[in-house]
Parts: structure tokens; C-alpha cells; sequence
């Protein structure tokens, strides 16, 4: 049986063996296709390659794509195209598709159908604008356009554009008006008419593809010169130069002749000779001297009379609407009983030239008196104040309306014989083209016209517009410039009528609040509702505390010291971690000096809910912390700075005197004074005093007369020595830390019967009870 298995082994290795020969010797079948070969034409194994190479699947030889035959023999680079597009290059089959192979960009139904509906669905789905439609049925597109250049130049957000597509588009093309009222007109018309030379250059663009282009050309068109642009501007207003001398024309009476009866050789006509006044001519160091007090007296009658009801100032400054009582009211004339304001005309070179004052609501014949009186007065009294003026009015008005006016002098005829020449009838001159007035004989050159006759005769239609009203001023008529004089206030309320409500986000103007370098843990936004703040008067320094400010709400104040009317206005912002301004300040009298202890509202910033009213009152240097009342999460800030920023007009004229310089003293709220305040003088003083008298900081009274040469005044302002804030005199406490500014006489660290501490740290080492052992009593000796 082994022998048997051994035979069958061996048979079955006979056969393997002589299998694997006869494989050995055939060639495997090539299926698959050599890449280099069908790529590159070639292939470096040549015969002995494992792969197929096809000669009709190789790169050098294709197949043409209409007729589907060979296209020959593989050939180099060098042989040109044929007719089809096809190339025989073994580095690239086809350079140009052919013409039957080029389909056209699919155009949607809706597109085809309703051109003009279409793109109007694209700029919706786009850029979300506010839609309406024109009187014409023409759809008005507003919406916002942000510039997608992350390297635009310019400071703007969004271009505010309103489109325009009329209902026959795109037969007609569209228009665009830019309403950004940060960029000046020249600008935004430069992107406008941009945008239509656009629509005019690619007119089978759709509107979206129209704002695609222009929002890749905007910067060059804000690049370009500033468009050329009318500007209006309101009529100078010239009421305060109605009393100035002017030089008066008065036109030559000339009676017209036919033209078909011959002149005299000779005639006399009546010249009118109006006496010249010399006009007065000022330096430049009279006009500076004039400009520096008129800005005092207008800063000094505004202060005291600008608190008052019926106070009014124009736009320019010159005319000034007072509240007036006369002294003796019964002593007026019956016409003058009732006057309650009066007009106060500053010139803008007061005192060069005086100032006149107009009554309001009573005829100009029985005001004329007490205006003339009143201008000769201000003539004598030229070193007096405007307020001096005003109150010389109100005590003696009964006096000056007993005025006796002078007549005025009539003006001089002078008959001056005036050569004619003779003319003869002549039908062929037109009439109505010659010039009509008079010709000297000496001087043939000048010819003398005649006054319009509409000039001097004014109806009531004419007198409401402009140019009659400042005619009636040039000539001095008082009636005229009574009845004119109300009409730039009327146009000044229709104005303020038709101006369009402020936009909800604060302006920049006024005095920035901003806290740089705030500390906000766990807190999202930071919003100011009650602001409490300390002014400072512009007139006589004092500082006053201004508490309850809130968003939107203008409050009005007095200076205890001067009484000048101070107004406060808030308008907040919120704080977050990208913006540190709190809001802005409208102040009025006054500068901003300090933020006291105020009322902030945190959002939590992990569910974005805002802490429930009152909310929190911190200050600066202060570390607060609370936990939100809807996820209990705990949240600090810490305003580390306060700092206030104003923001001006650079066409402002400078203030007047010499600029006080700043004072710096280096303190750092929340943390202490050096020494704690204290001096050489009282060592259990730890707070610093600001002195009245000349508003500097020191720590006691001696220290002032030492450093100072004036005596001192009582000091209504102090500085926490444990804190650092400035805050009111208080006699023991500081009002924001409640920290004791004033050591205790007697006190010490001795226990004297209970009166002495208790704390064995602050305790004297010589009292026996500093060491003495917990519980009391003493330890027994050791047996």
C-alpha cells in the first residue's frame, strides 16, 4: 500500500513538472493597456512589455470625430491642423473644439419669457432691497452694497444705492442714485454716472451681473476728481448793517419825448446832490480787538439770557430775540405798553460799529423813538456791555420813547443846463430799444439811466422774497425791516419742519465717553442707563454734580456759584468687547470733568439675557461682580479709565485767551494716595483738598499758603486718600468707599477700658494682652 502512494506522488510531480514547462515557454496574453504607450506614442520596454500596445488607442494616431475614420500614421508636431480642429501631436490632441461641438449657454424659460421680472428676482434674492414702485410703474430698488475689495481704501461700510428699472427695461436702461450722506455729492455722482456708462457698455448684462461690475470698479470711480456740484446757500442775512452809511443813487427825473417833435437846442433838468458820509476804514488790530470782546459780550448774554422762555438766537449770531419788562410799563405810550421782546442786532464788528435794537409786535412809527434813542445812547456809551445796553433799555424806555425824532434833510436840487441834440424824425428807429436818461456835454461817455420804476415802488407781492427783503434794509426803511425782520425766523421753523428725524444710532458729536482698557468677564454687552457725571462751568470753574442722565434725555442745570445756565445731554452706545465708547455727551456751558457712581445693565453673555432693573451701580476702578439671574453664571467687569473725548468742528474759531494747562497728577483710581494723603502738618489727614481759590490740590491749608501767594478759600472738592476719587467735601467719610478720612484722637493700640483694639495684630507689644494665652487665666506651676 506505501508503494502504491510513493508511484502515485511521483506521477503527479512528472505532470506538474511538464505543465510548468510548456508554460514557461508560451507568452502570457496581453488584456491590459500600456499607459506610457497610449499617452506618449512609445513605450522603453518595446516587445518585452507586459502590456498591450494598441496603435489605434495611442495619442498619435485618433480618430476623426464625423467621420469616425483613421487619421493615418502617427506624425511629429509639426504637421498643421486640419480642417476639423484635429492636430496629429502626440502632446495634444485637440487646440480648437470644432464648430459642431460648441453649444450655446442654456438661457432659462422665465428669462426668455420675462426678461425684466427676471433679473428683478435676482437682485431680491441677492441684496434683500426695500421695493416700490414710481408714479410711472417704475421699480425703485433700495438696498446696500458692501465693497468686496478686503483692501478697500476708503472708510465706508456699504454703498446705500437706489435703483432704479423702468418698466420697459431692458430696452431702457436703468439708473442708480447713490443717498450715503458721509460721501459729498461730486462723489457719489462720479459712481452714478459710472454706473450708466456701465449700462451704456454692456447692455446684454443683467442687472445683477450690472452691480457685479460696479462693485469692482467702485474704488476707481471714488478715485476720480470730485464732480462739479451747485452749492445753495441761505441769503447773508444783513439786518445789523441797516444804520451802516451807504452810498445812495438817486436817479435823474428825465421826462421822454416823442420822437417826431425836434428837441431844443438847450434845457435844464433837476440834479439830485445827496450828501456823501465818509466810509470808515479799521485795521487789522482794531477788528482783532473788536472780534475778542464781541465773542465775551455774546458769550456773557447768552449765559444770563439764554435760560429764559422766549430767547432766540438766528444762525449767524447777529439778531438776538430778549425777553424784556420795562421799568415803568404804565409811563409808555399806549403802543408800547404791550412789548414783551425786543431784537438786538450785534454787528459783526461790534463795538466798531454800535448795535440797535428793534421792538417787536408795535408800529414802526412808535417804536422809531425809542430805536433812535437807543442808537444815540449806544453812540455815547461805547465802553458798555451788550447786557449794559439791554438793561439801560429796560430801566429807561419811558425815557427814550419821549425821543424827539430829527426831520430829515430833504435833498438839494441843483438845476444844471444840459445840452441836446437836435434829432430829426426818423421812422426807422425802433422805440422801446433807445436808452432813456440824460448825457453830460464834458463827459459824452457817460450816459445816465434812469431808475427802474419797479425798484422804487414796492407791493406786498414782491416783499415776501428775498430780493425785495434785502432792499428794504439797504434803504433803511423801517416799516420794511419790521415786517421782514420775523421772516428768516418763519423760514428757520418751516425748515426745522421739514428736516427729517435724526436715525436711531448716536451721532458723533459732542463728548465721546469711552473706558479703554475695560475688564469684561462672562459679559456681552455693557449698557450705561443712568449716568451720573460732574461738570465744570465754563464761566467760573465750578464743578457741579450731575446725576440722572439717561438715553435721549436733555437736562438743564444752573451753576450754583454764577448761575449760568448749564445743559446736559446723554446719548449712550453699547460696550462690548470691540467697542469701548459708552456714548456721547451734548454739553452746553459746561465741560465734562468727571464720571461718578453710575448704573450699568451687563448681558450675560452665555444666554444673552440682560440683568433684570435697576441694575448695577459701579465707578471707576471698581471690581464688580453679580451672577445672572436667568443662567447663574457668574460675570465681572472692572472699568479701569474714564476718558472723554471732544469732538469738534475744525472751521470753529479758537477759544478766546491763553489755554490753561492741563492738570496731571498721576492718580490711578481704586487704589491709594501717596501716604495715604497725609502731610507734615496733620498726619491723620489721608485725603488731599482742591482749593477754591485757584482749583489746585493740595493736601492741607499750610501746604497751600507755602506753595501759593494768595490766601486760601474754603476747598469744596477733596480727594479720597484710600481711593483716589475726587468727589464733594465730606467730613469723615469718602462718598464712594465710605473710607474714614480722619484719625480718632485718643484712640491707640492700648486696650484703656475697652476703648483701645481688640485685634492682637494691631494691638501695641506692650500691652499684656497682646501675648496673653486664648481663654484667659493663668497656668498652674508644675508640682
Amino acid at each position: 500500500m506505501g508503494v502504491i502512494c510513493s508511484l502515485a506522488d511521483a506521477l503527479a510531480e512528472l505532470t506538474i513538472g511538464r505543465d510548468s514547462a510548456s508554460r514557461a515557454g508560451e507568452k502570457p496574453l496581453k488584456t491590459r493597456t500600456c499607459r506610457f504607450f497610449s499617452q506618449k506614442g512609445y513605450c522603453r520596454e518595446g516587445s518585452d512589455c507586459s502590456f498591450l500596445h494598441d496603435e489605434k488607442l495611442s495619442s498619435g494616431s485618433q480618430i476623426t470625430g464625423t467621420g469616425g475614420e483613421s487619421a493615418g500614421e502617427p506624425s511629429n508636431s509639426s504637421h498643421p491642423p486640419k480642417d476639423d480642429g484635429l492636430v496629429q501631436d502626440r502632446r495634444q490632441a485637440v487646440t480648437k473644439p470644432p464648430a459642431s461641438r460648441i453649444v450655446p449657454k442654456p438661457v432659462p424659460q422665465t428669462q426668455t419669457q420675462n426678461p425684466r421680472e427676471f433679473q428683478l428676482g435676482q437682485i431680491r434674492r441677492r441684496f434683500s432691497p426695500k421695493e416700490s414702485k414710481q408714479s410711472d410703474g417704475a421699480a425703485l430698488l433700495k438696498f446696500s452694497l458692501a465693497p468686496s475689495d478686503p483692501d478697500f481704501p476708503f472708510e465706508m461700510t456699504a454703498l446705500e444705492c437706489s435703483l432704479t428699472v423702468p418698466t420697459a427695461y431692458p430696452h431702457e436702461r436703468p439708473s442708480l442714485k447713490v443717498s450715503n450722506r458721509d460721501i459729498p455729492r461730486g462723489f457719489a455722482l462720479n459712481v452714478e454716472s459710472g454706473f450708466d456708462g456701465l449700462a451704456a457698455d454692456k447692455r446684454d448684462n443683467t442687472l445683477l451681473e450690472l452691480m457685479k461690475a460696479l462693485d469692482r470698479n467702485l474704488e476707481t470711480f471714488l478715485s476720480a476728481p470730485k464732480a462739479e456740484t451747485i452749492k445753495l446757500v441761505p441769503n447773508k442775512d444783513t439786518r445789523h448793517l441797516s444804520n451802516q452809511p451807504a452810498r445812495a443813487v438817486q436817479p435823474v427825473a428825465v421826462s421822454v419825448k416823442p420822437d417826431n417833435i425836434p428837441q431844443q437846442s438847450s434845457s435844464t433838468s433837476q440834479v439830485a446832490i445827496v450828501p456823501s458820509v465818509p466810509i470808515e476804514s479799521f485795521t487789522a488790530q482794531q477788528k482783532t480787538d473788536a472780534a475778542r470782546r464781541r465773542e465775551n459780550e455774546v458769550r456773557q448774554l447768552e449765559a444770563r439770557m439764554g435760560r429764559l422762555p422766549l430767547y432766540k438766537k438766528s444762525s449767524d449770531g447777529i439778531a438776538y430775540t430778549l425777553p424784556v419788562e420795562p421799568r415803568r410799563r404804565g409811563n409808555l405810550p399806549t403802543a408800547l405798553q404791550a412789548v414783551k421782546t425786543i431784537q438786538l442786532f450785534v454787528p459783526l464788528l461790534y463795538p466798531l460799529h454800535t448795535c440797535r435794537v428793534q421792538l417787536e409786535g408795535v408800529e414802526p412809527s412808535e417804536s422809531k423813538p425809542v430805536e433812535r434813542g437807543f442808537e444815540a445812547k449806544a453812540k455815547e456809551l461805547k465802553e458798555t456791555t451788550l447786557m449794559g445796553h439791554v438793561n439801560y433799555l429796560a430801566q429807561n424806555m419811558h425815557v427814550l420813547a419821549k425821543t424827539v425824532l430829527e426831520p430829515e434833510k430833504p435833498i438839494v436840487a441843483v438845476s444844471v443846463g444840459v445840452p441836446t441834440l437836435e434829432a430829426e424824425p426818423t421812422h426807422a428807429v425802433d422805440k422801446g430799444k433807445g436808452i432813456e436818461g440824460t448825457q453830460d456835454a464834458e463827459r459824452s461817455h457817460i450816459q445816465y439811466i434812469t431808475r427802474p420804476p419797479e425798484w422804487t415802488m414796492i407791493d406786498d407781492d414782491d416783499f415776501s422774497g428775498s430780493d425785495s427783503e434785502d432792499y428794504t434794509y439797504d434803504t433803511g426803511d423801517e416799516e420794511s425791516a419790521a415786517e421782514g425782520g420775523a421772516e428768516p425766523e418763519l423760514k428757520e421753523e418751516a425748515e426745522a419742519a421739514e428736516t427729517p428725524a435724526l436715525p436711531t444710532q448716536s451721532q458723533e458729536k459732542g463728548t465721546a465717553i469711552s473706558f479703554p482698557f475695560i475688564e469684561l468677564y462672562g459679559v456681552e454687552v455693557l449698557e450705561v442707563v443712568v449716568l451720573n457725571i460732574s461738570v465744570k462751568c465754563e464761566r467760573c470753574k465750578d464743578i457741579t454734580e450731575i446725576k440722572g442722565l439717561k438715553n435721549g434725555v436733555t437736562k438743564s442745570e444752573s451753576c450754583k456759584k454764577c448761575a449760568s445756565p448749564l445743559t446736559i445731554g446723554f446719548r449712550r452706545d453699547l460696550v462690548h468687547a470691540h467697542a469701548v465708547r459708552a456714548g456721547f455727551l451734548d454739553l452746553e456751558g459746561c465741560t465734562v470733568n468727571d464720571m461718578l457712581p453710575s448704573t450699568f445693565l451687563p448681558t450675560c453673555s452665555q444666554c444673552s439675557e440682560v440683568y433684570p432693573a435697576p441694575g448695577i451701580v459701579s465707578v471707576c476702578g471698581e471690581t464688580t461682580s453679580n451672577i445672572c439671574r436667568e443662567c447663574h453664571q457668574k460675570f465681572t467687569f472692572k472699568i479701569l479709565s474714564v476718558k472723554f473725548l471732544r469732538i469738534t468742528s475744525s472751521v470753529l474759531p479758537p477759544a478766546a485767551g491763553p489755554r490753561r494747562k492741563k492738570e496731571t497728577l498721576g492718580l490711578t483710581p481704586g487704589t491709594e494716595l501717596p501716604k495715604r494723603g497725609r502731610c507734615r502738618h496733620y498726619t491723620k489727614s489721608y485725603r488731599w483738598f482742591r482749593f477754591s481759590c485757584c482749583q489746585k490740590v493740595y493736601a492741607c491749608d499750610k501746604c497751600h499758603d507755602e506753595s501759593e501767594d494768595h490766601p486760601n478759600e474754603w476747598a469744596n472738592r477733596m480727594i479720597c486718600g484710600w481711593c483716589s476719587r475726587e468727589g464733594n467735601y465730606r467730613p469723615e467719610d469718602c462718598g464712594f468707599c465710605h473710607g474714614v478720612l480722619t484719625g480718632k484722637r485718643g484712640g491707640g493700640g492700648f486696650w484703656e477700658g475697652g476703648k483701645g483694639t481688640r485685634d492682637r495684630v494691631r494691638m501695641s507689644r506692650k500691652d499684656p494682652r497682646k501675648h496673653r494665652r486664648v481663654g484667659g487665666g493663668s497656668t498652674k506651676p508644675k508640682a
